[in-house]
């Protein structure tokens, strides 16, 4: 038999990198997390080479740190460096990936009812110009996409598979590996938002399929603000022209001649947030170190000690759905608008956020819900931190 994998995680030394953990109570997460130490002094310190030298100058001496982020985040993912392409945020790396494909009038989108609303509004855009049109699969007992209604819905006319990991309004980790073999089945484009997903639990495009994936810094991966990345699998690089270019994403050959680049870098604009990129970096680095089973182990143990605690507390209803649960805690209280909640907490230096409906408008538009609270641990949270949570929210229904 193989060594089994040690999971324990040195919560204690994560709280002691973290200087957010001495003054608040950080549920948020799903949000933006805590930056460590290590993270912060990387911004900080390329700030101030910017301010000695200029921005042009600090680039250039820090080269070797800027080229690091394509090997962490390919590491991450467990793809190649040449296909990933470091955009400022997840939402625009998903449209660079999205838009870039070729749709016409009569083709297909399949997406699920938990899609994230940018998203959304992406196809329908797209479908409006088009004549694409946009099909959502149904959801299984569970919560999650039907994998048996996923494979019914496929015919010739199918282009794109495009579905959110995991929701944003809750636990659900929808099973992308399963969607993967239904798209490499099929040999349809296979989209993946996995803004929530990436940093909290292991990822490999490999293993899902997936041609495209989006993700962004600030989330579970403890980066900066206004970060973020693109994986884009090399065999379909070439089918895919990006919405707009520019000269780092192309080269200028003559008057009237211009060359994509062949990578996936292609996706890129030229000028960036090359403090942002570097700390991206360094927070990828950080949670390797880490290991991502292990991440995912402690965050999974919180977050189902948090909804057993919730569904003790009369008024309280935990609303996540799926068979798999991540980090993400959903619930409601009953005679109270989550925004009121939340501040309430906020008084108390408690940080969680408030899910409205138009970010996954489908799924909450079903289950009559108009939004929700999201309370979303990590693994530098603690036990006691659940229980003050839990007690503090009691006290206030």
């Amino acid at each position: 038999m193989g060594k089994s994998r040690d999971l324990t995680l040195d919560w204690q030394r994560a709280r002691q990198d973290t200087p957010g953990c001495e003054t608040v109570l950080h549920f948020n997460n799903a949000g933006a997390a805590l930056m460590p130490q290590s993270v912060l002094d990387a911004v900080v310190g390329h700030l101030q080479l910017e301010a000695q030298m200029g921005g042009y100058e600090a680039a250039a001496q820090q080269v070797e740190a800027v080229e690091r982020v394509y090997d962490a985040v390919a590491t991450l993912l467990g793809c190649q460096r040449q296909e990933v392409a470091l955009i400022e945020n997840a939402t625009r790396a998903w449209d660079m990936g999205f838009y870039s494909i070729p749709l016409k009038k009569g083709d297909r989108i399949l997406t699920g009812v938990s899609e994230y609303g940018s998203n959304f509004i992406a196809f329908l855009q797209v479908a409006r110009k088009t004549g694409a049109t946009i099909e959502v699969i149904p959801n299984d007992e569970f919560g999650q996409i039907s994998i048996p209604k996923l494979r019914q819905a496929i015919d010739q006319r199918v282009k794109l598979i495009a579905i959110t990991h995991v929701a944003t309004n809750g636990g659900l980790v929808n099973p992308a590996v399963d969607v993967g073999n239904v798209a490499k089945d099929a040999g349809i484009l296979y989209l993946l938002d996995a803004c929530q997903s990436v940093g909290q639990m292991p990822i490999d495009v490999n293993e899902i399929g997936c041609d495209m994936l989006s993700a962004t810094g600030r989330k579970y991966l403890r980066g900066p603000r206004g970060t973020g990345f693109l994986y884009v699998r090399e065999e379909v690089i070439e089918q895919l022209e990006p919405p707009f270019l520019d000269m780092q994403a192309a080269e200028w050959l003559s008057r009237d001649t211009f060359k994509i680049r062949a990578d996936a870098r292609r996706f890129e604009n030229w000028e960036t947030n090359y403090a942002g990129k570097i700390g991206l970096g360094v927070a990828v680095d950080y949670a390797l170190n880490w290991g991502l089973a292990a991440i995912e182990h402690r965050i999974r143990h919180l977050a189902n000690r948090l909804r057993d605690q919730l569904s003790d507390i009369d008024g309280v209803k935990v609303q996540d759905l799926g068979q798999k649960k991540c980090g993400i805690v959903s619930f409601t209280v009953a005679g109270k608008e989550p925004s009121e909640i939340k501040q309430l907490l906020s008084e108390k230096k408690i940080n969680l956020s408030v899910s409205a409906a138009q970010g996954t408008r489908l799924d909450m538009d079903a289950r009559g819900l108009a939004s929700v609270l999201r309370a979303s641990v990590h693994y530098y949270n603690t036990e006691a931190e659940v229980e003050r949570f839990s007690t503090t929210l009691a006290s206030l229904v």
